[in-house]
């Protein structure tokens, strides 16, 4: 029979939450923004195609913003319920932001209410499209916010101890951490990518079903020339992420690189496997390409985790989640850069069929690149909670029913999984986008 541990159960229950809610948030952060392109560029081309997009992707937009709100909600009960050490001391000094993300949400969702019932109701478009800017924004904020506290545990500042207590608290100091500049840049762009690279998903498929109406090739070009846009950021942040690592998080670097030995000239390692006695085999050596990622400078000196103690080192498995994320990412990047590329020189292999399949695999290869990235910072962080203050273990329940909790939690999400993505089929296949057209070209609307 297993031993019942608290500790083990509260962080399965954590990952288990924030796997599926990071689905869900992502969508939310990112699509409000492709649905402003789309409207924008409709407005301005005065083509309703693009305004048809922008429709389209707010009404499946809703439902995963419901999903997300109850996912965020169960974040916020576990938080308090499964980490009280914790939320008693990081409550008293990161709590503003956590406000602050519940403002952002109301302000999202009250206007995205306003924009939803006003579609067709403004003689100016662009007064209807003004609606989703504080849309976009809020749900933007809301990511940042939220991202602050995560920031937060990896950088802790903005407080003091002095014999047990908690003095000198500056929630503006806590706020602005360290971590928060890479942290949230990075979750904004891939967020901003990954939402480009699912709507590209769904018009590839279309295309590669046979279903060549301009409708989806103005919705594939759009989408990957923003996902393209996007690939780029996360690229650039990523470089920057490493350097913040490498100056305040060694370990997690030095983990996720399998960097053993402090010095200087250390190659990048891709890939591999590591035995038992510390030996890397089978990995793809970059030289010098470490030492440049930490500190621009091929001969700059790297920590190994032989110069960190052993009871604060980070599980080295996270060094799979590292290959993963940038693999996907470098992939998505090449794949956006071929597509534009391609549509520039007419390119004809880009419109064959194998190449709509790997535009349909963009999707749920960048949903996974973001479940692989938020795996490798929590991971990564461990075994803190709060770095450098409190180690997860302390932080946790000792109640008797983490794992009753779990198993409930486990069936909600099945459910929401399982309903929204039957929902979302089957609103778009009830009403798919020819009958849609051809009902607006009725109206004088389009010309299908």
């Amino acid at each position: 029979m297993t031993n019942y541990d608290p500790v083990l159960l509260s962080r399965v229950l954590t990952g288990l939450t924030l796997t599926v809610h990071i689905l869900y948030a992502t969508i939310g952060v990112g699509i409000p923004l492709m649905i402003a392109i789309a409207q924008w560029v409709g407005i301005r081309k005065n083509d309703m195609h693009y305004i048809l997009l922008a429709r389209r992707w707010t009404r499946g937009f809703v439902i995963t913003v419901a999903v997300g709100v109850v996912t965020g909600t169960a974040i916020g009960l576990q938080l308090s319920l499964l980490w009280p050490n914790f939320m008693q001391l990081a409550g008293q000094v990161i709590s503003l932001p956590l406000f602050m993300e519940t403002f952002a949400f109301f302000f999202e969702a009250i206007f995205l209410g306003v924009y939803l019932y006003t579609w067709d109701r403004f003689e100016n478009q662009k007064k209807h499209l003004l609606l989703l800017i504080p849309v976009a924004i809020g749900s933007s904020a809301s990511a940042m916010f939220i991202t602050m506290v995560n920031a937060f545990m990896n950088t802790p500042q903005g407080f003091e101890i002095k014999n047990g207590e908690l003095i000198n608290i500056d929630p503006i100091a806590a706020m602005f951490n360290p971590a928060m500049p890479t942290k949230v840049a990075h979750v904004l762009a891939t967020a901003y990518m990954t939402s480009a690279f699912i709507l590209a998903s769904i018009a590839a498929w279309h295309l590669w079903k046979g279903n060549r109406h301009v409708y989806h090739r103005k919705a594939l070009h759009l989408t990957m020339k923003t996902a393209l846009i996007f690939s780029v950021a996360s690229a650039l942040v990523g470089d920057l992420s490493g350097k913040f690592l490498a100056e305040y998080q060694p370990e997690k670097l030095a983990a996720a690189e399998w960097h053993f030995e402090t010095g200087s000239h250390a190659p990048l390692i891709l890939f591999g496997t590591l035995t038992e006695d510390g030996e890397v085999k089978y990995a793809l050596e970059i030289p010098y390409a470490l030492s440049i990622l930490a500190h621009n400078d091929p001969r700059a000196v790297v920590t190994g985790l032989n110069d960190i103690p052993k009871d604060e080192r980070p599980p080295l498995y996270i060094h799979y989640l590292f290959d993963v994320m940038v693999t996907i990412g470098v992939f998505l990047m090449i794949l956006s850069a071929a597509y534009w590329l391609g549509s520039i020189f007419r390119w004809k292999w880009t419109a064959k069929k194998w190449f709509f399949g790997l535009l349909i695999a963009g999707g749920p290869l960048a949903m996974i690149a973001i479940e692989a990235g938020w795996y490798l910072a929590e991971v990564g962080r461990q075994p803190w909670i709060l770095r450098g203050y409190m180690k997860t273990a302390e932080g946790a329940t000792s109640s008797a029913h983490v794992d009753t909790m779990l198993v409930l939690f486990c069936l909600l999400y099945m459910v929401l999984v399982i309903a929204s993505a039957t929902v979302l089929v089957r609103m778009f296949r009830r009403n798919p986008v020819e009958r849609e057209l051809e009902e607006r070209a009725n109206n004088g609307e389009v010309t299908p």
